[in-house]
């Protein structure tokens, strides 16, 4: 994807804050509200492919920084991944340390 097709992804898709996680602030986006299945299976590959690994907790995470947000997605293979996170780069939690 190029930087413009990810912002395009990212302005067209509905981001809904993360209300049962308050201590960690962070929005997500659904795949089953996504406006094109194909889109959001590009971007998942794109965050997996230029992404980075760090731990949250006991789980590790691949990462995606774009644009002053931080990406990662929930599921292990492309079938089961329905939701992909983001949360502010520049926040005062720091969610991965616990």
């Amino acid at each position: 994807m190029t930087d413009e097709n990810i912002r395009l992804f990212i302005a067209k898709s509905t981001w809904t804050f993360a209300k049962t996680m308050p201590a960690t602030p962070h929005e997500y986006t659904q795949r089953k509200r996504a406006q094109s299945d194909d889109e959001f299976v590009e971007f998942v590959k794109h965050i997996r492919a230029f992404g980075y690994d760090e731990r949250f907790f006991s789980k590790t995470y691949r990462y995606f920084d774009f644009d002053g947000w931080q990406y990662w997605t929930m599921g292990f293979d492309l079938p089961t991944t329905i939701i992909i996170n983001r949360a502010k780069l520049n926040r005062e939690e720091h969610p991965k340390s616990p």
